[in-house]
Parts: structure tokens; sequence; C-alpha cells
């Protein structure tokens, strides 16, 4: 199994491995041209999304800047719409349903480091290089989903369908379908 595989399946794998290394320098220079374009220049913007966001949905817009670790994991539905700095670390599988809007600055995080150091600092190759062990969990955001500015959302967390997550809310566990939650961490609050 390769370190890719591992990755999208959940385990321990070496995001330094060049398979890896390769495709995330691919998706940060796509990134760093992307955020670089005018907004008038759109046709340009729209090819540079799509060869890094092959997943991307019919009429769906990313305001920019934007950032993510390899744009392959990420997949969005129609009318997807996020606004300035949004971040996705994507090293498992990210999927935004249709008409998601996102604020600015919001963060979704597949990515996770072990929680022992023993496992997590960084160790030697035997040719002397550097590395280090991660894994990652999916992310789903349903469809109808709105994420205000500043929201932050951790590995495993699914949001279910016509949820509203308020302003600077960390979202550490799922949330239920149509229901307003908000807070650090994210607490559901009331039923829409």
């Amino acid at each position: 199994m390769t370190e890719k595989e591992k990755m999208i399946a959940g385990q321990m794998y070496d995001p330094n491995c060049e398979e890896l290394m390769t495709a995330r320098t691919l998706a940060h220079d796509l990134c760093t041209e992307y955020n670089a374009l005018s907004e008038s220049d759109a046709e340009r913007r729209q090819e540079v999304l799509r060869r890094l966001l092959p997943g991307l949905g019919k009429d769906s817009y990313l305001q920019g800047p934007f950032y993510c670790d390899y744009g392959f994991n990420i997949k969005t539905g129609a009318r997807f719409f996020a606004n300035f700095h949004f971040t996705v670390l994507d090293c498992a599988p990210v999927t935004i349903g249709d008409d998601v809007m996102c604020g600015p600055n919001v963060s979704l995080y597949a990515a996770l480091h072990p929680l022992d150091y023993k496992q997590r600092n960084f160790r030697y190759r035997d040719d002397g290089s550097l590395y280090d062990l991660e894994y990652a969990k999916p992310i789903v955001i349903e469809n109808n989903c709105w994420l205000a500015g500043g929201v932050t959302v951790l590995p495993g967390v699914t949001i279910g369908e016509g949820s509203v997550i308020g302003a600077g809310s960390v979202v550490t566990r799922d949330i239920p379908p149509h229901s307003l939650a908000v807070g650090n961490p994210c607490r559901v609050i009331k039923k829409l």
C-alpha cells in the first residue's frame, strides 16, 4: 500500500514521501497562482481552480485566497461558495454538498498527528532525511449548510443537512441535520 493510499484510508502515513510531496507542491503552487490572479481574469482563475480541484461542483466559487494540501481529496456539490481565506487540510476526503456557504476564515482540518510524542516526533530515515507520521479522518458537510466566519471543523466531523454553524465555532463532533450550533466546542442550541 502506498503512502497516499494509507493517507486516504485513514492509516498512519509518511507525508514526506516523494509522491505526496510532489502532489502537495503542485497544489500549493496552484493555490499561489489562483490567489494572485485578479478577479477580472475569471477565465484563468477557473482554469487554475479546475486543475487544483477536479471535484469542484457546477457554479461553485471560491473568493480567495484559498489554501489546501492536495485538492484531489476535496469534492463539492453545486453552487458551493467560500469567502476569503478558505483553508482545507484535505489529507482525507472532504465532501461538501450542494448549496453550502462558508464565511471568511473557515478552516476544514482533516489532518491529525499522534498524541503520543514518541509517535509524533520527527525521525531519521536510513539516508539521514527527516520524516514524521500522521493520519487523517474525513469531513462531510451535507447540503444546504452555512458555516459562518471563522468556523473551524475538526477531523472526522459530519455536519448534517441544513445546519448553520455560528461564527467562531470549533466543531469537534457531528452536528445533526437542521441544527443551529455555536461555540467552542460547538454545541447545538436550536433545531431549525
